[in-house]
Formats: structure tokens, sequence, C-alpha cells
């Protein structure tokens, strides 16, 4: 089986920056400047805008040598069997998971990357990385048949990490809710990945890269053992793989 190659972004913009304006250099220098096909997923987008997102992928990745295709309910199948590379984008990770189970899209997907097709994806295409999308920040907005997604990753991603206390709010803070997950899941790690930060798998080496210092929530085999961990840009965690 071929090695496997990911790109997995929290967001396709930080701050200020427009649309993939900081993730377009690093995918220029993850694809190369051979010619790629990519089949661009759209499904996270609610609104079901497919083309009007695909053609806002294509200006934000305008100086990258991709060649896009967009994958739509009635031929996600074949774009995606026949392209070089896979993008997908963000929006609502139950949308997409739920689409992607109805378009029998998953082991398609699973098979290609294993084989050795680059994925890359931001928030929720990210999310879908992960054993199950259970760690999603986003609104269950529809009912896919299950939780469980690609599971290129053995452990579960929360993109858009970010964990304050507000004054005169009384909800949980996002760390409270990982901790929650971790108590039913024991065992189970999370990477937290701020906004400008993302994941990258290439050559056997995963890597942490951001603008800020990631989070990695484990916990022991009991519901007592939460931990918390800081995770540095540039470094090396291939220990999670």
């Amino acid at each position: 089986m071929a090695s496997k190659k990911i790109l997995a972004f929290s967001s396709s913009r930080s701050g200020n920056s427009a649309f993939l304006e900081i993730p377009s250099l690093i995918i220029n220098d993850f694809i190369g400047s051979k010619p790629t096909i990519i089949a661009f997923i759209p499904f996270a987008d609610a609104g079901n805008k497919y083309e009007e997102y695909a053609l806002a992928v294509q200006e934000g990745l305008k100086n990258v040598a991709l060649k896009i295709k967009v994958a739509l309910p009635s031929n996600a199948a074949s774009v995606i069997e026949n392209c070089d590379a896979i993008l997908v984008g963000g929006g609502n990770t139950f949308k997409l998971l739920y689409d992607l189970y109805e378009l029998n899209l998953l082991n398609l997907i699973r098979e290609k990357v294993n084989n050795g097709s680059p994925y890359i994806g931001w928030s929720a295409g990210s999310n879908i990385l992960a054993p199950k999308i259970s760690t999603t920040n986003d609104m269950p907005i529809i009912e896919p048949k299950s939780f469980k997604a690609l599971g290129l990753f053995p452990f579960q991603i929360n993109p858009h990490y970010y964990n304050k206390n507000i004054a005169g709010f009384n909800g949980e803070t996002r760390d409270d809710r990982l901790e929650e997950f971790l108590k039913m899941n024991p065992g189970v790690s999370v990477v937290g990945l701020p906004e400008g930060s993302y994941l990258k798998l290439k050559e056997e080496k995963f890597e942490y890269f951001g603008e800020e210092e990631g989070a990695l929530f484990t916990s022991g085999e009991n519901e007592e053992g939460f931990r918390k961990k800081k995770i540095h840009s540039a470094e090396n965690i291939s220990f999670l793989l």
C-alpha cells in the first residue's frame, strides 16, 4: 500500500486573509509543479450551491498547478475515480457525511487515499478524516447514516479550536466539550486545530504547523484521565499514527 499524503487545514482562511489565500501557498508546495487533476467535493455546502463554491475554490487556488473538477451528485463517483487528488471543502460536517453516505463515496475516497492519491481538506473536510465526526463543532442539521467517517487518521480532529472563558457566559467551553467526549470515549485522542493551523502527512512524516499552538487531548483507560498538551509548530506528531 502506498504511503498516504494528507493536508488537513483547520479553516480556509485565518484572520483577515482572503479565502484560501494562506492554504494555497501550502497546497502549492504540497502538490508540486506537476499538473494535477483534483476532484473538489463541495457537499459540506448546506445550500447546495456547488458550482458557486467550486468557482470560489478555483479563484482561491488559481496560482496552484491544479485542474479542478467539481464532483456533483450526478457524477461524483466518476470524477473521484479519475482524479489524481481529492479536495474536500468546509461547511457543515453532518451535511457532508450525509451526502457521502447517500452517494456511496466513503470507500472510494478511502481507497484512493490509501493507494497514494493526495487528500486536502479544510474544516468539515478535515473532520471526516477522523474515525467519527463526533468532535465537530457543527450543528446536526441533517442525520447521516452513521457518524463513522473515513478513519484515515486514528484520532479525532477539532477544527476551529478555540477555548476562552467569556465573562457572563455560563455555557461549556470547547475544552469542557472535548473533556465530555473523552470521558465517554476513553483511550481516544483529539487534536485541536486553531485557525491558521494544519496537519501534514507526507513521506511517512506527520507534522503540525500553525500560527498558534495546537492542543492534544488524551484520556486514560478510565474516565478520570483527561490530559491536554500543547503542540508546537513544525512538531513531529507521527506517534499519533
